[in-house]
């Protein structure tokens, strides 16, 4: 069924190599790896947990955690909530993370005692605020930072595993050496006042990746956090390509429910759109229009990329999202697909045929005759649609709750 969202998880698994590397070996800092991109899914979850650059599986829902708890302690690491808990969940978060981001201490207080109700020390990451303005204690309030510690270090139940810094998030300020050194200096000092060792200075997300290649992540920061480029292959400080990932690793296919020729200008006044939004029109002529069934509920269609580059995205509604597909070769059943601009290159095809090192492949919805012979050879970037035990092993997930896929392509489509 369609829209779909296409994962491959094998090239998922060399992008987190590639990222392993640069974060462990280059870096030489501890590795997070951030599941809310996908929603959690269970078999990426499986994948990340089993791979040995992994220390720590983080997401910012408790359920979502709790879906693979166990898989991840039975492979030796941690879990961990990234976003501050609620009250209402703290029981729910002792009993399936082990390392959880804080910055309010009523909120550790009542941690501990679910901690204690379970025998269990829980672990905390105090979150500084470094100027994102998101969450965190202020970092020129150090007074407030050495009370926090003070108070933490007196509960039985409450093991200070370190602190954190959240960046490019709603302040969008950039990770650089001379902010992030606010950081190490802060757990210096309190290293220093209380006597204490902390495992972990949390260096912030995949916006801070970018400073190992440049020899700029200050020595005290240990600990990385990435998802997007993970699963994206890039930095998100500036969008760059880290060496040895690839950024074809999900692709979203919608199939065309209408395609007509109509006028590209509404006809009559314009007014709001249903979003509210004032939308402004280029006269194009007579066009060829294609609308598929995905919207804007569903995904960030500014931000959308087709793989056809004859195809240009026009807008939609909360259901439907028009194309201008006047120079292409459509028809009502096909689907389309939407990635970034860098695999824009081969048709998708399903194999339907297998003999010995050849396939036999041919569109969903084309006639035998349009069948073509190809060898594995011919088969790039996973863009031939296929079984899931072919070659490269590209799992199809279908989403029953379409709103999972807004996560995932407002961080995709955004480079």
């Amino acid at each position: 069924m369609y829209p779909r969202l296409v994962i491959d998880l094998k090239k998922l698994e060399d992008n987190l190599n590639a990222v392993g590397k640069i974060t462990k070996e280059d870096g030489g800092c501890s590795l997070m790896i951030v599941t809310k991109g996908l929603c959690a899914d269970l078999e990426m979850a499986k994948m990340v947990a089993a791979n040995d650059y992994v220390d720590f599986v983080a997401d910012s829902r408790v359920k979502n955690i709790a879906s693979y708890a166990d898989i991840v302690r039975e492979n030796g690491k941690m879990t961990t909530l990234l976003r501050i808990p609620m009250h209402d969940e703290v029981a729910e978060v002792a009993k399936y993370v082990d390392l959880s981001f804080n910055s309010e201490l009523s909120t550790i207080k009542m941690l501990n005692e679910e901690a204690k109700k379970l025998d269990v020390v829980h672990k905390i990451l105090l979150m500084i605020d470094l100027g994102d303005l998101r969450e965190g204690i202020f970092y020129q309030n150090e007074d407030t930072i050495f009370e926090t510690v003070e108070e933490i270090l007196k509960l039985e139940n409450i093991e200070l595993h370190g602190i954190g810094v959240n960046l490019t998030c709603y302040g969008a300020i950039i990770p650089k050496n001379d902010n992030l050194s606010l950081l190490t200096d802060i757990a210096a000092k309190i290293e220093a006042k209380f006597d204490i060792k902390l495992d972990m200075v949390s260096g912030g997300n995949s916006s801070s990746i970018y400073l190992v290649g440049k020899g700029e992540l200050p020595a005290g920061i240990n600990n990385l956090r990435l998802g997007e480029s993970f699963l994206l292959g890039n930095d998100t400080a500036y969008g760059d390509k880290l060496p040895g990932t690839t950024s074809d690793a999900l692709v979203l296919e919608a199939q065309i429910v209408e395609l007509k020729e109509k006028p590209s200008l509404p006809i009559g006044e314009v007014g709001k759109d249903a979003f509210g939004q004032v939308p402004v029109y280029e006269d194009r002529g007579i066009i060829k229009r294609a609308i598929i069934a995905v919207g804007k509920q569903d995904v960030d269609i500014d931000s959308m990329e087709p793989i056809d580059e004859r195809i240009e995205v026009l807008g939609g509604s909360s259901d439907h999202i028009i194309l201008d597909v006047t120079k292409a070769d459509y028809k009502v059943g096909d689907v389309v697909q939407y990635y970034d601009e860098e695999i824009r290159r081969n048709p998708v095809r399903r194999i339907v045929e297998v003999s010995g090192d050849t396939y036999t492949v041919l569109g969903d919805n084309e006639d035998e005759s349009k069948a073509v012979t190809i060898t594995a050879d011919d088969i790039s970037g996973g863009k031939v649609f296929y079984d899931s035990k072919f070659l490269y092993g590209i799992v199809d997930y279908y989403f029953s709750v379409l709103g999972c896929f807004t996560l995932v392509f407002i961080s995709f489509f955004f480079i």
